[in-house]
C-alpha cells in the first residue's frame, strides 16, 4: 500500500512539473532581430518547440508568416523608452515574460587608420550603439519582468541569452568597431549572471562563426568558397539551425551560466 501511495505521488509530482513546465512555455521569450538570419531561425526554432515568442525587430515582421504561438513587435534596441514599453506590451499580451534572445546586431568595418583617414567616430558609436546598449537595453528591461516570476521545478526564473561573436576574440582587421562591440557583449556574461543569479535567472552568450544568414547572399561564390575553407570541420558555412538549436540547449540545460560559447567549427580567425 506504502509503494502504490508513493507511486501515486511520484506520478502527481510529475505532472504538476508538466503543468508548470507548460505554464513557463506561455510565457514570452522575447527574441530582437527576428526579422532575419540568426534571429529569425531562432525564433522560428523555439516556436515550433512549443516556446511562445515574442519576435522584436526594427523593421516591421509580417505577421502573416509566423507560427500561431507568435506574435510580432516593433522596436528600436536603441530606445530606452521604447524597450521598456514594448518588454511592458509583451508582458501584457502572453501573461508574462519568461526568457529573451538578443540577436538584434548590426555589421560596420572599417581600420582605425586607411587611405581615407582616421576610423569614422560616427560609424564606432553606432555600431557600439545598437550591438552593445541595445542589448543592454533588453536586458535591464526584461529582468525586471523575470524577476517576478514564480521559480519553476528548478528554482529559475528565466533566462537570458546574447550574441557574442569570434570576432570577440579573433577580431580582423577592418573589425575594430564590430570586435569591440561583441567582445563587450562577452565582457557583460558574467557579471550579469551572478548579478541575476540570486534570482534564480541565467544569462549566456553565444560567440558564433561565419553563418550562411541573408548578410552573405552578396558574397560572390569563390568569396564564400575562400571562406568555407577556413573552417576546419565542418568546412562549411554554418546552418542557422545550429545557432538555434543551442539556443534552446541553453534554455533546457540548467547548469548553463555565466558561459560564453563558441560556435564556430573550430575557426580562428586569420588577421584577414
Amino acid at each position: 500500500m506504502l509503494t502504490n501511495t508513493g507511486t501515486v505521488c511520484r506520478a502527481f509530482e510529475a505532472m504538476m512539473c508538466v503543468e508548470e513546465e507548460n505554464i513557463l512555455k506561455q510565457h514570452a521569450i522575447l527574441v530582437s532581430g527576428a526579422a532575419s538570419g540568426l534571429g529569425q531561425t531562432t525564433a522560428r526554432m523555439l516556436a515550433d518547440n512549443g516556446y511562445s515568442v515574442a519576435a522584436l525587430d526594427r523593421v516591421q515582421i509580417n505577421a502573416s508568416s509566423l507560427p500561431a504561438n507568435t506574435k510580432a513587435y516593433s522596436v528600436d534596441v536603441t530606445d530606452t523608452d521604447a524597450v521598456d514599453a514594448v518588454c511592458a506590451q509583451v508582458a501584457e499580451d502572453f501573461g508574462g515574460i519568461w526568457g529573451l534572445v538578443n540577436c538584434a546586431g548590426i555589421v560596420k568595418g572599417g581600420k582605425l587608420l586607411s587611405h581615407k583617414g582616421p576610423h569614422s567616430a560616427d560609424v564606432f558609436r553606432q555600431v557600439i550603439e545598437v550591438n552593445v546598449i541595445g542589448t543592454f537595453n533588453l536586458m535591464r528591461a526584461v529582468s525586471g519582468h523575470l524577476a517576478g516570476n514564480a521559480t519553476d521545478p528548478h528554482g529559475q526564473r528565466g533566462v537570458i541569452v546574447n550574441t557574442s561573436s569570434i570576432a570577440a576574440y579573433d577580431g580582423q582587421i577592418g573589425q575594430i568597431a564590430y570586435a569591440a562591440s561583441k567582445g563587450a557583449i562577452a565582457s557583460m556574461t558574467l557579471p550579469a549572471a551572478r548579478d541575476m543569479a540570486s534570482l534564480g535567472v541565467r544569462v549566456v552568450s553565444v560567440a558564433p562563426g561565419i553563418f550562411d544568414t541573408p548578410m552573405m547572399s552578396g558574397v560572390a561564390p569563390e568569396v564564400r568558397v575562400a571562406l568555407e575553407a577556413t573552417v576546419p570541420f565542418p568546412a562549411k558555412l554554418a546552418d542557422p539551425a545550429d545557432f538555434g538549436s543551442m539556443v534552446r540547449h541553453i534554455f533546457e540545460n540548467k547548469t548553463l551560466n555565466g558561459e560564453v560559447i563558441r560556435l564556430d567549427g573550430a575557426l580562428r580567425m586569420a588577421p584577414q
